[in-house]
């Protein structure tokens, strides 16, 4: 559940820890990110398990609550939230990397990949950056953590924001199969027997989840600017991660996510104030965001024109748009 990329194109990548001595959240006095998207400011937060990397563009202190948003993976990193920052102009933007992606600490224990301990994350940066209330957007994997948030009813949350979530891998699995039988005949022969033994060569299997993407996944290429961003983090993908929580490919699920349900926890959201979200194109299909949506009364629902998964790189500006009414709305307490 990247926001961004083959999951396959990842395999070996690894990464070195943010060499941070331990106490409090430790401000980076040489960030060493500039252009467009600079960080206004960068800081690490002790977490359950090590430190997570946190960045700020915005005011904290302005008028409006901040939105926090939560990248998908597992495994990823906050760069597919970059198109996001113009936000900024009207609240403080929040991008974090979870533990063990992207710049924040990597010890690597499959101890800390677990579910409860990604969702505190959320409530340590809150402490870290004193803030009482806030927005929260999580995106596909991000969504789950975002859910499970939310229907803790945490003081201060002034929305949720659940774009193309993954919500139970049951539900996830069925939307997967669905779209696969979209494609050619030869491309689902392909992607099935790439989860089975003796699968065809690597780059054959790369090729194939490469086709379901480019429809499904993203239909617009990544800025240059945005790659590279990505390409300089330490971890721009832990296949180890990815693969311990979820599995070998997109289609089946082996790891330990492969019995989650979220669904159940639909009911405990205050609905008036819960965004769903997908892309015209997502591999989260409409249709089964939207029976969740029903499912959360007073709910809002949204679907973003000319986007696929990766509505931020895709439309943008329909996306952020579409926030800033949401997130207008709920300001208030």
């Amino acid at each position: 559940m990247p926001l961004d990329i083959s999951r396959r194109r990842f395999l070996g990548t690894g990464g070195t820890a943010l060499a941070l001595a331990a106490g409090a959240p430790a401000l980076l006095a040489q960030p060493g990110r500039t252009g467009a998207f600079a960080p206004d400011r960068e800081l690490m937060v002790p977490v359950e398990g090590g430190r997570v990397y946190v960045r700020i563009n915005g005011d904290l202190a302005g008028p409006r609550p901040p939105v926090l948003m939560i990248h998908g993976g597992p495994g990823s990193v906050h760069s597919g939230f970059l198109n996001a920052l113009p936000l900024a102009d009207e609240r403080a933007v929040i991008l974090y990397d979870q533990l063990d992606s992207g710049r924040s600490d990597a010890p690597n224990d499959p101890a800390n990949w677990r579910v409860p301990r990604f969702v505190g994350e959320v409530d340590s940066i809150r402490r870290a950056l004193g803030i009482e209330r806030l927005h929260v957007l999580g995106g596909s994997w991000g969504g789950t953590i975002a859910l499970e948030y939310g229907a803790r009813r945490p003081a201060g949350l002034a929305s949720l924001v659940l774009q193309s979530p993954l919500v139970s891998t049951r539900s996830w699995i069925a939307d997967a199969n669905a779209l696969v039988r979209q494609l050619p005949s030869d491309t689902q022969a392909t992607i099935a027997a790439c989860d089975q033994p003796g699968p065809p060569p690597p780059e054959r299997c790369e090729d194939v989840t490469n086709a379901y993407n480019a429809r499904f996944l993203s239909r617009v290429p990544v800025r240059p600017e945005a790659q590279a961003y990505r390409a300089a983090m330490p971890i721009p993908f832990n296949t180890r991660l990815y693969q311990t929580m979820w599995g070998q490919t997109e289609f089946v699920s082996t790891g330990t996510l492969r019995d989650y349900d979220g669904e159940p926890l639909l009911a405990r959201l205050d609905g008036p104030r819960t965004l769903f979200v997908v892309g015209q194109h997502d591999e989260a299909r409409p249709g089964t965001v939207h029976d969740f949506a029903v499912r959360t009364p007073g709910s809002a629902f949204a679907v973003v024109e000319d986007a696929a998964h990766r509505i931020f790189n895709d439309n943008p500006e329909a996306f952020i748009a579409l926030l800033r009414r949401w997130f207008r709305r709920h300001d208030a307490a």
